[in-house]
């Protein structure tokens, strides 16, 4: 009994090495050395008798034998998370580690909050976020939610639910407004300095909303660029040009007079807030109430206030209980 004990317990070790393509990232998956999951699978060979992986420096491979043991290794998994959610379901207790990514800036002020107020309620309930700007994937890099800004590409099983919409607008401190006047139609940027974002040898163009989805993009001249939302808003703080930012972003400053809005008469450019998260047939309570409480909470984090120069626009409110949609 204890062999086959230990025998069921190297079993998700295996598959996580599989999933991952390699020991090392399992272990990194599974906060675990690298060493502990070889052993593993060693172990489980030698129960078995069998050779289950090919290896090399870098990368393993499933031998015929390992295929067969693995897939049906990993339909036994499912089984069980699908039963553990059931019971958790049944129980209402949240429980377990909750691993989410999010992009840097916004998880940091938007998303972090929310979450470590729902740990707060839930005692059991473990979390681990990351904080990436770059496309994690978030099947192999095992998270259970991941945070996306803007359009989403088709990625085949995964499950997505918008939870906030972001609004954009340009401001500037005062100061650098008094020496240069405000600009009032889009042809005023021309006349400006402006604080651009940049990666990748790339320049994010300011983007207005037109007449039937039709959109104007501007690229005012500057002398800054940065590829750092918080970067650009500390420069715009201080005096070095416009800037074309995110409300949540700029909300305390316009709130402190430390910057203000400009071309208030146009509308503000609008994106979604998607989180992602493996196609599964039993959710999990710890991901499902996560997912509500970002729904019940991101758009209040993320809408433009009176300052930002509009309201909420109709309809355009994360709902709450929106459904979740395949991502295909």
């Amino acid at each position: 009994m204890i062999e086959q004990g230990e025998m069921l317990a190297d079993i998700p070790l295996f598959v996580a090495a599989v999933e991952a393509g390699g020991f090392a990232p399992a272990a990194a998956r599974l906060n675990l050395s690298r060493s502990a999951v070889g052993k593993a699978v060693a172990r489980l060979e030698a129960r078995l008798g069998a050779k289950l992986l090919h290896r090399t420096t870098r990368t393993i491979a499933l031998t015929e034998d390992g295929q067969i043991f693995f897939d049906h290794c990993r339909r036994g998994l499912g089984e069980l998370q699908a039963g553990r959610a059931m019971l958790d379901a049944g129980r209402q207790e949240v429980s377990g580690r909750l691993r989410v990514s999010m992009p840097v800036l916004f998880g940091r002020q938007c998303v972090a909050p929310v979450l470590i107020r729902l740990a707060s309620a839930h005692p059991r309930l473990e979390l681990d976020l990351n904080f990436s700007d770059r496309l994690v994937d978030l099947l192999e890099d095992g998270f259970d939610l991941v945070l996306r800004n803007g359009p989403l590409q088709p990625w085949p099983g995964l499950m997505v639910r918008r939870v906030a919409h972001q609004h954009m607008r340009v401001c500037a401190a005062p100061s650098y407004l008094d020496a240069m006047g405000a600009p009032r139609v889009l042809a005023d940027l021309e006349r400006h300095q402006a604080i651009l974002y940049g990666r990748a040898g790339r320049v994010l163009g300011w983007r207005f909303p037109g007449e039937a989805r039709s959109a104007t993009e501007a690229t005012p001249p500057s002398r800054l660029r940065f590829d750092d939302l918080g970067v650009i808003r500390d420069a715009a703080v201080a005096g070095h040009g416009l800037a074309w930012l995110p409300c949540w972003l700029i909300r305390q400053e316009l709130l402190a007079g430390r910057l203000v809005t400009v071309l208030e008469d146009l509308p503000s450019h609008v994106f979604d807030t998607h989180a992602l998260w493996p196609q599964t047939a039993h959710l999990p309570l710890r991901v499902r109430l996560a997912l509500d409480a970002l729904a019940s909470e991101l758009p209040e984090a993320t809408s433009p206030v009176s300052l930002c120069g509009d309201a909420p626009e109709p309809g355009r409110r994360a709902d709450r209980g929106a459904a979740p949609e395949v991502l295909s």
